[in-house]
Order: structure tokens, then sequence, then C-alpha cells
């Protein structure tokens, strides 16, 4: 047994977390680098508008690649690598913060690469029910909708704990109905991009899949459908 004193007084963050943490910040510290002149040169002052062109999630790139069945993979990629450019540093520092607290609360309990899968999943999903809800010409970027995955988990883990304990399950979404609240809100005051369609998009499709990446998830489905 180790002796109290020796452990560290900060909980370590899930290992994938930090991972995920780290690619964030280190594309945002090139961008507003580059941005800055600090590194790169001249041409390191469009870094940012270029990685939006090539890794930014586009509608109607989505809709040219079902138009023609062809699914190029410097497209395809869209899906997940937009998670990780943001439009400012501002965007990226909000998007890293929400990551850090939800990922560790979600990879606590979740394995690393559950954890992982939500947050691509529900990221790729959210783009997708970008493209097909709204069509709009605005390209996606930043983390949020991988995050809300992250925030749907979350919700799963709520949601469960008060059935256990008979307690109302719908108080589990107050965190979610409260920052979807606030998006609307800043839309309707200040205007721009209706983007919170795929947060919520994603926050559902975390929701969702943690029926299954919990743990012993597959082994309740499993039963469940031998009883019935």
């Amino acid at each position: 047994m180790s002796h109290p004193d020796d452990q560290s007084p900060v909980n370590p963050l899930p290992p994938v977390v930090t991972a995920l943490f780290l690619l964030l910040a280190g594309v945002e510290a090139a961008l507003w680098l580059g941005s800055q002149g600090i590194v790169g040169g001249p041409t390191s002052v469009g870094w940012r508008l270029e990685a939006i062109q090539r890794y930014a999630f586009s509608a109607d790139i989505f809709d040219w690649m079902v138009a023609t069945g062809q699914w190029p993979m410097e497209h395809v990629i869209r899906f997940v690598s937009y998670l990780f450019v943001h439009g400012n540093f501002t965007h990226a520092l909000f998007g890293g913060v929400l990551l850090l607290a939800m990922g560790k609360m979600v990879g606590e309990v979740f394995s690393g690469a559950a954890t992982l899968a939500i947050f691509l999943c529900s990221g790729a999903v959210g783009a997708l029910g970008y493209a097909v809800v709204l069509n709009s010409a605005v390209p996606l970027l930043g983390s949020y909708p991988g995050v809300y995955g992250l925030i749907g988990a979350f919700t799963f883990l709520l949601w469960t704990r008060l059935g256990a304990v008979g307690a109302p399950q719908a108080r589990a979404f107050s965190l979610i109905g409260m920052l979807v609240g606030i998006q609307l809100l800043f839309g309707l005051i200040f205007g721009g991009n209706p983007d919170w369609v795929a947060d919520v998009i994603g926050f559902g499709t975390g929701f969702c899949l943690s029926f299954a990446l919990t743990p012993g998830g597959w082994q309740r489905i499993r039963e469940k459908i031998r009883r019935q």
C-alpha cells in the first residue's frame, strides 16, 4: 500500500485526453505564432486560412462527394480534422478547456479507446448532420461537436446514476439544456453561424454511443436481447 503522502494531490488526466489536448494546442500554437509572424516567415500569416481551406469540414465538398460518388481521403478526413482547427485563439482556448474538463470526467470511467471513439465519432456525425440539416456554405471548424459528444457521455453517466438511486433522471440533461440555451441566446444577440446544430448532434451521438461503450455495455445489451 502506498503512503498517503506519496500520492499526487492532482489526479492525472487520462492519456488519451492529454494526447487530444496536446494535438489541439499544438495546431493552435503553430497557427497563432504564424499569424503573429513569430515563426514561418511572411507566408505564415496565411497559415490559418490555409488550414481552414484544407481541413475544415465543408458541406459543399460533402455534396460534391455524394453527387459524384468520389470519396478522396483528402476530403473524407475533414469529418474529423476540422475538430483540431479553430477560427482564432479564443475559439481554441474555450474548446481546449472544455475538452480537458469533460474528457477527464469521461475518461476516468470509460476506456481510452472508448473516450477517443466518442470524441471522434461525435465530431464526424455532427459534421454529417451539419451538412444534411443546414447545408451551409460556411465551413465547420472547432472541437466543439466532439466535446459535446463527451458531454453526452457524461450526461449518460449522470443519467444512469440518478436512475440507480431513484432520482429524476431528467436532471441529467440540465447541463446540455443550459449550454444550448446560452448558444441560442448569443446567436440571437450577436448573430453568427448556427453551428450549434453540429454540437447538439454530437451530444446525441455521444449519449447513444455510451450505451455500448460504457464498461460492460455490450454485455448488458446482449443480456437484454437474450431476455427479449
